[in-house]
């Protein structure tokens, strides 16, 4: 059933499976989506599994051959759905690591379970929280959260147990995202791109962008090789060292979210001026023999690593007022990853919508799309957030 329509863009209430009855084969450019962990979160009978791969198939047929999928996973789930979509058909083509610094740990104070257990009395040190009962945790867990919406205090306190210290969980910093494809129809990319317009990554349109200051500094650099001559802007030549791309980075399978807990992760490092072409060749299924011992201009640049790789950070605006949806995706990050495996103009499918993000990422790049989403709230929060201009 179709809940809002709009321009390019179509929210449909109902099972995926049956709202895709009636889609013809072959016709959708790509498919983003975040779809049920399988993890059961916070009792949501949503999340009771992974998409199975009855639900992959149907998304299958839908999708033009050399069209790329992108689906979120959870941790602890990710190699179920990953199968599920692999067994539909798909290629799997390699994982996006999406990191953050807003998780929260949901581990069991073992040590606080033990006292309990054996009636030993506990030192009660109170630390005071801004977000009450946004992360509040019941009292068996890591650093239990009292308090009402507007502030609260977190139970730091300490026992007498051996096992104080010791818990059940890590701190949630990061989701798996697959990259798949569906097998080309054609011999070749080149064919596949001609005929479908699908079968490539836009690896331009998403490069890691770079300041002035970097532009103008690998222009300097990329005038002259390293022997001091001018170098004809000529790339992989033997002998001659290449052009870097101004344009920025080429995008990694690892996106961040800047805050300062995920850049500290990152080890400062130096980049090389120069290096040679043969150092890369290792697992880049594209390199080409002839290429081996040309040298590559490098950016030449120092810091953290996490410089490398395109910054993503959720707002609280974006979610809207009124909207509950408990795993709402920044909009930025669903930006570019709709922009990464996306045609221009092409038709975005979103069997898992949600509260809608993918949809106004979709909007913001001018893509056609069509998102589906069983649950009436959240179509009811999507139709809001789109009806937002």
């Amino acid at each position: 059933m179709i809940y809002y329509k709009e321009g390019g863009i179509v929210v449909r209430h109902g099972k995926m499976e049956t709202e895709l009855v009636d889609c013809p084969d072959n016709h959708f450019d790509s498919c983003v989506t975040d779809p049920p962990y399988g993890l059961k979160f916070m009792g949501k009978k949503w999340d009771y599994d992974v998409p199975s791969v009855d639900q992959w198939k149907e998304v299958y047929r839908v999708m033009k051959p050399g069209a790329f999928l992108l689906s979120f996973g959870g941790t602890r789930t990710y190699h179920r759905m990953v199968v599920n979509i692999e067994d539909a058909g798909f290629e799997i083509r390699d994982m996006i690591q999406w990191i953050y610094g807003s998780g929260f740990p949901k581990s069991l104070n073992i040590g606080k379970a033990v006292d309990k257990l054996q009636g030993n009395e506990r030192e009660r040190i109170l630390v005071p929280t801004k977000t009450g009962n946004s992360i509040r945790r019941g009292e068996g867990e890591q650093g239990s959260t009292y308090g009402d919406a507007h502030g609260g205090f977190t139970d730091i306190g300490k026992g007498t147990s051996e096992w104080e210290g010791w818990g059940t969980a890590l701190k949630p910093a990061n989701e798996p995202i697959c990259l798949a494809r569906k097998p080309l129809s054609e011999k070749t990319v080149a064919l596949n791109v001609l005929k479908w317009g699908t079968g490539g990554i836009n690896v331009d349109g998403c490069r890691v962008g770079m300041s002035n200051d970097d532009i103008d500094m690998l222009e300097a650099k990329s005038s002259k090789s390293p022997t001091g001559k001018k170098a004809e802007n000529v790339p992989f030549v033997e002998g001659v060292a290449s052009r870097p791309n101004l344009q920025g980075r080429f995008p990694a399978n690892v996106i961040h979210d800047g805050s300062e807990e995920v850049v500290g992760l990152f080890p400062g490092t130096k980049s090389p001026a120069t290096y040679l072409r043969s150092s890369a060749a290792h697992g880049n299924i594209d390199w080409n023999p002839k290429d081996a011992g040309t040298e590559q201009i490098g950016f030449g640049d120092s810091g953290s690593a996490a410089r490398f790789f395109y910054c993503a950070k959720a707002s609280k605006s974006e979610r809207g007022q009124d909207n509950k949806h408990p795993t709402v995706k920044p909009l930025k990050l669903m930006t570019y990853l709709c922009r990464l495996v996306t045609p221009p103009e092409g038709k975005i499918l979103d069997p898992f919508l949600g509260s809608g993000t993918t949809a106004l990422a979709g909007r913001a790049e001018g893509y056609r799309f069509v998102g589906i989403e069983n649950d009436i709230e959240a179509c009811l929060t999507a139709k809001k957030r789109l009806e937002i201009k």
